[in-house]
């Protein structure tokens, strides 16, 4: 298999770390438990819609994934990816959407993190859920404590993104304990029937949820952004890979159908996340400390996942601070720890930035749920390119070997597979469009998230042509 290099620079990384911790990385990366109640919400047809989001999204990104790393490898990931696939301007644009859409995503974690913490404490902790004071307190407790981590070198980060993902590894299992031990005594509490578990793909919402479960997957693009901080990636990211997506595909199917063995779905739409869920089956079973040993374990998956977008996405500016498209500063190593310390604290700023807008009033609050509207199709364009860059460049390289040992079929195959991860993503971005029901002004909700996303596309191409313009001679 032809090899593009990974383009030079002086900045040298630690190579940290290794396989279980790639593994852990992506557990806290991309398992969000609340996606369970969400998808549990339908009903048994999500049973379906999870392995169609598994089919169509999931194993397509991580095939993409395991080629890509492997054929364009180095700190930057999908950076250097779309940039070889396509040029240093979608190159930018990759990196740049990807990094800005995680700064309104953070603050969004963040906040999940503190309202499931409360729950540990019960109805009494329960009261400060509304305290603006204690959510902004504890999301940059936690923010800045990942931050000051990764400056610290991944060799100490990579301990708290394992612990989020032991954690929910764990939560997991309980939910599935949970699941048996209601099936064992009470049978099951939602019966699955040929009627019921099939999605009614007459309906539009069917493909808006369908979307949302699929990209519940999103994530495995993530560990390859430490490229340059993997011991022998060759051989880790691979193995990581696919240990990590039997393992994340079973805690997401096995999981949601264990919440619906355990309780009625009608029951579940009230359910406001994974602690309830697990504590109104345990006070089902006998087992009452269920629900705050649910939040415990949840709370600790979130600081993890925190903990591990933090330490991935800064790596984005930082790279491409070398590259010089944005400010160089981004791409200065610590003196001592050799980590983007640069590129980490200005990510902090931005983001407790974001956090103190999302609390300080009404009309900047509306702003912000705009903004993480936005999200979905900023961090989804970058997917697009990478479904793109898989089949694109094992072509070129089949191109450049005259065919050798690139057989017609397996061509063939990678664009089904790159098309097929291509228009689920694209499925997603179109639903993300749709006004949410109720809203009075479509257009105008259209306006905002459009128009607002296509803004900071343009702010980040400014930064591209004006340090194009300003170091020529770099480019």
């Amino acid at each position: 298999m032809a090899t593009i290099p990974a383009a030079e620079h002086p900045a040298t990384l630690r190579r940290v770390l290794g396989t279980w911790d790639l593994v852990l990385f992506n557990i806290a990366a991309i398992v969000a438990l609340r996606w369970l109640s969400v998808a549990a919400q339908v009903g048994p047809s999500s049973m379906v819609l999870w392995l169609l989001g598994l089919l169509g999204f999931f194993l397509p990104l991580a095939l993409a994934v395991l080629d890509l790393s492997s054929r364009v490898p180095g700190e930057g990931g999908l950076y250097l990816w779309s940039k070889a696939a396509f040029g240093d301007l979608h190159g930018f644009i990759t990196g740049w959407t990807y990094w800005i859409s995680n700064l309104t995503y953070f603050p969004s974690m963040l906040l999940f993190s503190a309202g499931i913490f409360l729950h540990i404490g019960g109805s009494h902790w329960l009261s400060h859920a509304s305290d603006g004071r204690y959510n902004l307190t504890y999301s940059l407790l936690v923010l800045w404590a990942a931050t000051s981590l990764s400056i610290l070198g991944l060799q100490r980060a990579k301990w708290l993104q394992n612990i989020g993902g032991i954690a929910t590894w764990a939560t997991g299992a309980l939910i599935l304990i949970a699941g048996a031990i209601a099936l064992y005594r009470f049978g099951p509490a939602t019966h699955i029937t040929t009627s019921n578990v099939m999605p009614d793909f007459k309906r539009l919402a069917t493909y808006s949820t369908f979307a949302t479960i699929a990209l519940a997957f999103q994530g495995l693009e993530l560990g390859p952004i430490l490229g340059g901080e993997i011991r022998d990636p060759d051989r880790q990211i691979p193995r990581a890979t696919l240990i990590s997506c039997v393992v994340i595909a079973a805690i997401y199917i096995a999981g949601t159908a264990s919440l619906l063995i355990a309780l009625p779905a009608s029951t579940i739409d009230v359910i406001g996340g994974i602690p309830q869920a697990l504590q109104a089956i345990g006070d089902r079973i006998g087992l009452h400390a269920f629900g705050s040993l649910t939040a415990l374990l949840v709370t600790l998956g979130s600081i993890g996942t925190v903990a591990a977008w933090v330490t991935g996405t800064a790596r984005l500016p930082f790279v491409v601070g070398l590259d010089r498209y944005l400010p160089a500063a981004l791409g200065r190593l610590h003196p001592r720890y050799d980590t983007p310390h640069v590129a980490l604290t200005i990510q902090g700023v931005l983001t407790s930035l974001m956090l103190a807008a999302a609390l300080s009033g009404s009309t900047i609050h509306e702003a912000y749920i705009i903004l993480i509207d936005m999200t979905v199709i900023m961090s989804l364009l970058p997917l697009l390119y990478i479904m793109l860059a898989f089949p694109v460049l094992r072509h070129r390289a089949a191109t450049q070997d005259k065919g050798a040992g690139h057989s017609p079929i397996r061509k063939i195959g990678c664009w089904i597979i790159g098309l097929i991860g291509f228009a689920v993503t694209l499925l997603a971005i179109i639903t993300s469009m749709i006004p949410p029901d109720g809203d009075n002004h479509p257009e105008l909700f259209l306006l905002k998230v459009v128009g607002g996303s296509a803004l900071l596309i343009c702010i980040g191409l400014v930064f591209h042509r004006f340090r194009r313009q300003a170091h020529p001679d770099a480019f």
